[in-house]
């Protein structure tokens, strides 16, 4: 178990470090996104997270650099609509230590972290977070969903901030599946899980609760960046018809016109990857990335509703049989046949570019490409409780009526992050994460 958790561990650091290689020279201080800290606070959050959680909560370690553990504990969750509500967190430092001093910070917490094995284990008959390694796979996964926070903000980066390393893979630009609805048929579905099914689990993935859910049609893709885009041109972000009061005033203040990603350049769509800008016809079939509110309108444009997130786990998880599935397409381990998460492409692919990844009805692309929103306000399951010491505000700062469930995940999502259990959540006026849509109808 122990060199499990520590293959883990590596394995998530190394793409860490990768990332952050992306950043060039003199980046650290870039704030891309205002709601979020700059590079250099990720850079020292990641191992502080690890830190005060290992050696603090769990082993009761004297600290190294206990300002350090202090200032990079926890980042910020600020209210979209009122940034100047946020959740509590560290004051922003006036001046930011050095990169050299971060970096030797991360490096020392590493080895502890290495060294800590046997101790952790040792601990396992007292402390539910040392048994089969729990707090290991806590750090790997906040790593690995962290990843794909620096990720989207990099994506926001000004060009001559960011360097394109020669392994990025190239885009896939081809023709995506055409559009279609798939009837999935009334029954019930398990959300959630039971504590003693997964080796670990975040608090708001326990317990499990059956839902029956009516019949629905589901899109049989995401909405690609072409089909949006009738939305667009049809004034979709003029109609307050289509907007909820909320999401209409978010609108107006924040003047948003188009996805995030999109801008006009010379009367042409052009759409913004990772590494470069390209023109939006290129990416016509890709799924479209944008909020909540902006997705809600959409569906509204075309009569129709996001579905609940009980509707995708059926559409995704469900079989005619009535038995859940591992994945959507079986029991088969992930690979890169099944979608597109991982880390496989480092961008978008055409919606249905991958047909073994279906569910037991035929609906793909459930995981990979985008997170999926849901009409679904984020919450405990019954039964909920904060089991993690030190964390108990992990989920429950987030039961606020403001943030929504979303499932699935990215390209930039780890594949230990893909299970039915998993949740995701965000502010339904949050534009900047790789989340995608689908529309559904009853019946």
């Amino acid at each position: 178990m122990v060199e499990t958790m520590t293959d883990r561990l590596t394995e998530a650091w190394a793409r860490t470090d990768r990332i952050f290689e992306i950043l060039a020279p003199g980046s650290w201080l870039a704030q891309p996104i205002a709601l979020r800290h700059p590079f250099i606070f990720y850079l020292g959050h990641l191992p502080a997270f690890a830190w005060n959680h290992v050696g603090g909560e769990l082993l009761g370690r004297a600290a190294f650099n206990p300002g350090f553990d202090e200032l990079f504990s926890r980042g910020i969750d600020p209210d979209v609509d009122d940034p100047t509500h946020c959740h509590d967190h560290p004051e922003v430092p006036a001046t930011w230590p050095a990169v050299a001093e971060v970096q030797a910070y991360r490096d020392h917490v590493r080895a502890a972290l290495l060294d800590a094995g046997a101790a952790v284990a040792d601990r396992a008959t007292t402390h539910l977070m040392a048994r089969e390694g729990r707090v290991f796979a806590m750090v790997a996964e906040h790593e690995q969903m962290h990843q794909e926070t620096l990720l989207y903000m990099m994506q926001r980066l000004p060009q001559s901030q960011k360097v394109r390393p020669s392994w990025a893979p190239p885009l896939v630009l081809a023709p995506g599946r055409p559009a279609e609805k798939i009837a999935i048929p009334a029954g019930s579905i398990t959300l959630g899980a039971h504590f003693d099914e997964l080796p670990f689990g975040w608090d708001n993935e326990f317990g499990a609760l059956e839902v029956p859910v009516p019949a629905f049609r589901i899109d049989g893709t995401p909405v690609t960046n072409s089909q949006f885009l009738a939305f667009v041109e049809d004034g979709g972000y003029q109609r307050p018809e289509l907007w909820g009061d909320e999401d209409q005033v978010w609108r107006g203040h924040a003047a948003v016109e188009h996805p995030a990603v999109w801008e006009l350049v010379d009367g042409r769509w052009t759409y913004l990857t990772l590494f470069e800008r390209v023109p939006l016809e290129a990416v016509a079939d890709w799924p479209v990335y944008v909020s909540l509110a902006e997705a809600r309108a959409f569906a509204r444009w075309r009569g129709e509703r996001l579905p609940t997130e009980a509707e995708f786990q059926r559409a995704a998880f469900g079989a005619p049989g009535g038995e859940a599935r591992r994945w959507p397409w079986g029991d088969t381990p992930p690979t890169e046949r099944h979608g597109n998460f991982g880390f496989r492409h480092w961008a978008p692919t055409p919606v249905g570019t991958h047909p073994d990844g279906a569910s037991a009805w035929g609906v793909q692309d459930l995981i990979g490409d985008g997170w999926e929103w849901t009409n679904t306000v984020f919450g405990g399951l019954p039964g909920f409780t904060t089991y993690i010491p030190g964390y108990e505000g992990y989920s429950a700062d987030f039961f606020d009526g403001k943030h929504y469930v979303l499932k699935g995940g990215s390209w930039a999502t780890a594949d230990d992050l893909v299970r039915p259990s998993f949740r995701n959540w965000f502010q339904a006026h949050y534009p900047y994460v790789f989340s995608t849509f689908r529309c559904v109808i009853d019946g």
